[in-house]
């Protein structure tokens, strides 16, 4: 197989990251393609793509790396004073006080404590596609263990639900919050909903490559489609929710589910987290140093019952300074199932978008590490935009 060709640039200081990124491509991506980005100080310093069909600009499915796009709307909305992290979720959404959970506040659902990890009874993608139906189909459940003594993490329904304690306050959707205050004014190429008329730039994601034997023991060794995992995922539906198809789905990118149903770039991703902690062309940054302060700090740490001990989360975020001590304590941001994975680092400047068009198999990822790690070094190095 040819090579893939890299394209893209890089600016002085930042030369290693273009090549471990051909290293990544050449051994993890194939001809699927892929981009990254990074902006450091508000500055663009890495924009990199490669892969048939795929440019700087391409759109793709990000997965759940569209939480922390949602997380980053809830802590707007905290920050001004509109939602309230320890008010009891029923208080807002009475409906959701069923079979126990009446005492489950906002932060428990953001930092996957609620015991809802998905939806009992199985789903189809059309549900998850719409956040009040998710929504309305797990208001009854009852948890899956006591309030306080463990987290897991609720892949497919955790900011559905999020999302109506949202509306039920603010009487606006994340979506419609996450347009509105977020994306068009600062010109964000990331979306959550996306507009019939950028549809002509989706590229699909692609399956994982696995031998047939390599297929057979991966599921021979996952929990079974009634466990807590199995739940989280939608195993236990029929048939099970496949999540290529649920990227890939128009109704799914056309809602924008806010747990999963993003679509975006390397570029916007980026973009995105340079403006949640830096100054940029398009404005100050998003977040006041108290409320980042609060939305980076770690909740849920080691043991999450679906994901494994290293599923270390802060508020709506995942905990990156933990999931990778390369980076910064207060490194947050979110990865998603086919490989995207998006984060701000406040203590080096750094903001970093990538994405990827094909799933590694087993969900396993490691080129996050290894470009997070050239990434760091080449930060703290001495070149022209050292702090």
């Amino acid at each position: 197989m040819k090579p893939a060709e890299i394209h893209g640039t890089v600016e002085p200081g930042f030369e290693e990251v273009a090549v471990e990124y051909a290293a990544v491509v050449a051994a993890e991506q194939g001809e699927a393609g892929s981009q990254l980005a990074v902006v450091r100080h508000g500055r663009r310093v890495v924009d990199l793509w490669s892969g048939a069909g795929v440019t700087g600009d391409t759109l793709t499915g990000i997965y759940s790396s569209s939480k922390g796009v949602s997380s980053l709307v809830v802590a707007l909305l905290v920050q001004e004073g509109l939602l309230r992290l320890d008010r009891p979720v029923a208080a807002d959404w009475p409906e959701f006080a069923a079979a126990g959970k009446e005492s489950v506040t906002l932060r428990d659902l953001l930092t996957h404590r609620s015991g809802i990890v998905g939806i009992d009874a199985g789903t189809s993608v059309a549900e998850l596609a719409d956040d009040r139906v998710v929504a309305a189909l797990v208001a009854g459940q009852r948890p899956h263990w006591r309030l306080g003594s463990a987290y897991g993490y609720a892949g497919f329904v955790a900011f559905a639900m999020v999302n109506e304690v949202v509306r039920r306050v603010t009487g606006h959707s994340l979506q419609e919050h996450f347009r509105e205050r977020v994306r068009e004014s600062r010109a964000l190429d990331v979306y959550l909903g996306l507009p019939a008329e950028q549809e002509h730039r989706y590229l699909p994601i692609r399956p994982w490559l696995a031998t047939p034997e390599q297929e057979r023991r991966f599921w021979s060794d996952t929990p079974g489609a009634r466990s807590l995992l199995g739940i989280a995922f939608a195993l236990n539906s029929t048939p099970p929710v496949d999540q290529v198809e649920l990227a890939n789905d128009p109704g799914v990118r056309a809602l924008g589910p806010a747990s999963v149903g993003g679509v975006g770039s390397a570029r916007g991703l980026a973009a995105l987290y340079a403006a949640a902690i830096s100054e940029t062309d398009s404005g100050p940054a998003l977040l006041h140093a108290d409320t980042l302060g609060e939305f980076t700090m770690a909740h849920s740490v080691g043991g999450d019952l679906v994901s494994g001990p290293s599923a270390h989360f802060a508020l709506g975020f995942q905990a990156m300074g933990l999931r990778m001590p390369v980076l910064g304590a207060r490194a947050f941001g979110h990865d998603g199932s086919a490989g995207s994975l998006a984060y701000a680092d406040p203590d080096s400047g750094i903001a970093l978008g990538y994405t990827r068009r094909r799933f590694a198999f087993a969900w396993n990822f490691p080129e996050h590490a290894r470009l997070a790690a050239v990434v760091a070094r080449c930060a703290t190095a001495n070149h022209p935009l050292s702090s």
